[in-house]
Parts: structure tokens; C-alpha cells; sequence
């Protein structure tokens, strides 16, 4: 996998990732970087766009709150995090994270341990729900009558 879409699969796991189990994996390694905010976390709102069966055209979805930090660690790396949601806190970690997973020494150890646990946490939440949704599926049939005459 090249650099770029590396960044982008851990960022999407990254954004993706419950606060709490985010948490719990940081914490784990205990990692204490020195860094400096240089975009304090801040709150927004963005427009979801999508497209009827993903080929039609556009419509608004709706609006989503979004919480949005930079980071520069103490070396120069910057990490930039998008979130849903307000919580601030979990904004500049996914940041610090994001930051410390594009330098050599710490990329491996994070990816390992915090990384790729959480995208296995995720693929079992999208089967669970996949399943959820498949077993209340509906099949309609039309049933055609012959003539009565």
C-alpha cells in the first residue's frame, strides 16, 4: 500500500473510531509525545451530499456536526484530524495519532497495536448490522392469475 493511501485508511479508521475504544488503545501504549496545537479544535457544520442508488443525481442529505484539530509534534510532523460530532478531545488525539503514525519509529507500533484493531472493531460493527438488516429483508413477488374465464 502506498504512503497516500495508507494515511487515508488510517485517517478513515481514525474518524471512524469510538472515543472510548480510541482511549483505551492510546492509553495502552502509553506514548506521550510533545506537541503544539496549531488549530485548537473547533466545531462546525458540513452538508452531506449523497446520490439515489449512488449513480443518480445529487441531494442534500442534511447537515452533520464536525470537529475538526492540528497538531505539530516537536520534530515538525503535522496531523490533521475530521471527526463527527463534538468531541474535542478525541479531535486532537486523532491528530497527535495521525501526526505520529507518518513518522518511521512510532508508524509500526501504532498501526499494530491501536490501527488495526480498531478497523477489525469496525468490519465486525458493518457485519453485525449487515446481518441485522439482511435478516429483516422483505422479498416481494408478484403473483400473476391466470384468467378466470
Amino acid at each position: 500500500m502506498d504512503a497516500l493511501k495508507a494515511r487515508q485508511h488510517w485517517l478513515s479508521v481514525l474518524a471512524h473510531s469510538a472515543a472510548d475504544r480510541l482511549e483505551y488503545y492510546w492509553n495502552a501504549l502509553n506514548l506521550q509525545p510533545g506537541y503544539d496545537v496549531l488549530r485548537a479544535p473547533e466545531t462546525g457544520l458540513t452538508r452531506l451530499q449523497a446520490r439515489m442508488g449512488a449513480t443518480g443525481k445529487r441531494f442534500i442529505v442534511g447537515d452533520v456536526t464536525v470537529t475538526r484539530a492540528v497538531v505539530r509534534l516537536t520534530d515538525g510532523t503535522c496531523g490533521y484530524s475530521y471527526i463527527t460530532g463534538r468531541d474535542k478531545l478525541h479531535a486532537e488525539r486523532c491528530a497527535v495519532i495521525d501526526a505520529l503514525l507518518q513518522q518511521r519509529e512510532n508508524g509500526a507500533l501504532l498501526h499494530d497495536n491501536l490501527i488495526t484493531p480498531l478497523a477489525a472493531e469496525r468490519a465486525e460493527q458493518q457485519q453485525q448490522r449487515a446481518r441485522e438488516v439482511a435478516s429483516s429483508r422483505v422479498d416481494f413477488f408478484t403473483l400473476v392469475r391466470g384468467d378466470n374465464a
